[in-house]
């Protein structure tokens, strides 16, 4: 029971943290070099620990009920799988409220209702993108504490791009800052939802063959995530060795921790 609730509130900080954006969206000084540099490192960090940690343990458990051959087989569909899901859901969702899609900071072509519409399918498009994140993080916080609050914090850090894309329209066609703020944490609150309904549907098949198809398919997530969101992120608010000093870094930062913990 501490597990899950560990894992819960790993899983909520993760999803609340899309509200740190708002706070970057509002100041008048944007340090866009860290944030380039920090959303790199977020990619490093999910990159290394999906090839290094996730997969093999993926396989491992696959290994505890088929044979060598077809574990590796079902392990490596199962993360193609996961890519296939998320890149669905960024097919799904209209490129102009797609979180992926990052709009020019601080545009007045809008009227105020454009922008405030702009704002809510956003911070909805969000929140369907948070969905199997949360899930993702849930899952790897009950295999393994440590490596759950690893990948909470890097996904904690993309989320923050995520939470500008919500307050910025919402903010400027409101004026209120509040508003705004809220929109953005109530975006991030999918990220825990996900969490408990997908722990609800699938505790009763939870064993080693479940864990093991999930736990593959969370690497091809995070995998995808890394490529599609935060490299371009990062490579759109600072310049490309910057974010790929932070990409290394992250790597560095993961394998160390694997190495002393």
């Amino acid at each position: 029971m501490d597990n899950l609730l560990l894992a819960f509130l790993v899983t909520l900080f993760a999803g609340l943290s899309t509200g740190i954006g708002s706070f970057f969206a509002f100041g008048k000084n944007k340090n866009t070099k860290f944030l380039s540099f920090a959303l790199g490192l977020s990619a490093g960090v999910m990159i290394y620990v999906s090839f290094v940690d996730i997969f093999p343990k993926a396989l491992d458990a696959l290994s505890q009920v088929f044979s060598d051959d077809r574990a590796y087989l079902y392990t490596t569909i199962a993360f193609f799988l996961g890519i296939g899901l998320i890149a669905l859901i960024d097919f799904l969702i209209p490129k102009e409220s797609n979180p992926h899609e990052l709009q020019g900071q601080g545009d007045d072509e809008s009227k105020r209702k454009s922008l405030l519409r702009m704002g809510l399918f956003t911070a909805l498009a969000i929140a369907i993108h948070n969905f199997p994140e949360g899930l993702a993080t849930f899952v790897a916080t009950i295999s393994d504490a440590e490596l759950g609050i690893s990948i909470a914090i890097a996904i904690a850090i993309h989320n923050i791009p995520e939470g500008i894309a919500v307050a910025i329209p919402i903010y400027h066609a409101t004026e209120s800052k509040k508003k705004a703020m809220f929109w953005t944490f109530f975006s991030g609150l999918a990220e825990p939802l996900g969490a408990v309904i997908g722990y609800v549907l699938l505790k009763s098949v939870f064993n080693d063959m479940t864990f093991g198809l999930l736990f593959a398919g969370v690497a091809g997530i995070m995998v995808y995530i890394s490529l599609d969101e935060l490299l371009p992120s990062a490579e759109k608010y600072g310049k490309h060795h910057l974010s790929i000093i932070g990409l290394v870094v992250g790597m560095m930062i993961m394998a160390l921790s694997l190495i002393l913990l």
